[in-house]
């Protein structure tokens, strides 16, 4: 399969329009733009998908009965914040949605045992799952007078759902097919699979026999990301951990500036779908020749974190990927061992001790090794994600604690 960051359309295009339309509050954010391609390159001739496709949720989490478990399918369709019925009806969210308690009920309950059959509209979106309690969504009015939706920031100590066990997987589904990933950009707390079939029959994050448990002991372990573990809720990602006063903002400076040293007197070469580029720090910035010239600053630790910033990777096939592969090397800390880039050797990954350990801990309880621990995390395919251009049918797991 492509990596996604080379291909036409930009890794972060489909939740760029969801993330604009949610409004950010004190207690909520704005969905971050890291999550999905739309459509491939190589989709172009594929046969188109058929509209409302299966959607199955299963619920082997071994800690809650089907009672205990929600589900939450909200996004976007054609500029429009949308929500999904249990009857897999599209509805645009409405103000008048919000209840005497300020928040909505979008909850879709589990069947009373067994699998839980649902169906998902041509839209871009989450599938939330919440355990125990259900999830407070509420409805505002945008800058412009429309109808947005505050999502559930997990990462945000004021958040109504702070305290409330969830996670979720993103899709987008349309006539060029269904694309989608299990994220961990943002946190990590309930592990979920998602399999996938059509075309092909593909499954990926799943979490191993004791792997949520071993994440959350392995971030603990590392002094600098020890805070970021929130009892045995969740894991916050470094990067909002920076934000919320849990990290250190100057963590990977050493590790950058290294960087910057080093290729003041030797060239790293990048390769993408548009050729390779191959580059040297020059004055203050870090300048790329090849098919095109590209350059960029020094980034910070919060750049390298969000993959944004001096990072960040617009959608025009030359920069974009360049800076992706930079924002990958940055996080997997083999820019340094490795002048040709990127390596698709996973066995190189995070050997520094100024690394994005949290990243590395949820490669590692990954079933397939593949996790989305950061946004430029697909670069070389190491990204939980998956597509289909025919598909048929749609599994969402929740597996064993």
């Amino acid at each position: 399969m492509t990596p996604r960051h080379q291909r036409t359309v930009g890794r972060r295009k489909v939740l760029f329009a969801l993330g604009g339309a949610a409004v950010a509050a004190p207690a909520a954010a704005v969905l971050a733009p890291h999550a999905l391609a739309g459509t491939s390159a190589d989709a172009k001739d594929a046969p188109a998908a058929a509209g409302s496709l299966p959607l199955t949720i299963v619920n082997n989490s071994g800690s809650f009965d089907n009672a205990s478990v929600h589900v939450y399918i909200v996004g976007n369709q054609d500029g429009r914040q949308v929500r999904v019925t249990p009857e897999g009806t599209l509805v645009p969210v409405a103000l008048s949605d919000n209840g005497p308690d300020g928040f909505t009920d979008y909850a879709i309950d589990l069947a009373g045992s067994g699998e839980t059959r649902l169906s998902l509209p041509y839209m871009s979106g989450r599938i939330y799952v919440s355990l125990g309690a259900k999830l407070k969504f509420k409805v505002v009015a945008d800058g412009n007078g429309a109808p947005a939706l505050q999502y559930p920031a997990g990462w945000v100590s004021s958040d109504p759902n702070y305290g409330v066990l969830h996670d979720c997987a993103e899709f987008t589904y349309n006539p060029s097919g269904m694309f989608c990933n299990t994220t961990m950009v943002d946190m990590f707390s309930v592990p979920l699979s998602i399999r996938l079939t059509g075309s092909d029959d593909r499954t990926t994050g799943t979490v191993r026999d004791g792997g949520r448990a071993a994440a959350f002991a392995a971030v603990r372990e590392v002094e600098a990301f020890s805070r970021l573990v929130v009892d045995d809720t969740r894991i916050i990602a470094p990067g909002h951990g920076l934000d919320a006063g849990l990290f250190a903002g100057d963590y990977l400076a050493p590790y950058i500036d290294e960087v910057w040293s080093t290729y003041t007197g030797r060239d790293l070469k990048i390769t993408t779908n548009a050729g390779t580029f191959t580059g040297r720090v020059r004055g203050d910035r870090f300048t790329f020749d090849g098919p095109a010239q590209v350059s960029f600053g020094k980034p910070s630790t919060r750049d390298v974190l969000f993959c944004d910033g001096a990072l960040a990777a617009p959608n025009d096939g030359t920069t974009g990927p360049v800076a992706a592969v930079l924002g990958a090397g940055f996080n997997r800390s083999t820019l340094l061992s490795h002048p040709a880039q990127p390596t698709a050797d996973a066995s190189v990954f995070y050997r520094t001790e100024l690394t994005n350990h949290y990243s590395k801990a949820v490669h590692a309880v990954t079933e397939d090794g593949k996790a989305y621990g950061f946004a430029f995390d697909d670069v070389a395919d190491f990204a939980s994600y998956i597509q289909d251009t025919a598909p048929t049918g749609l599994r969402l797991t929740l597996t064993p604690f």
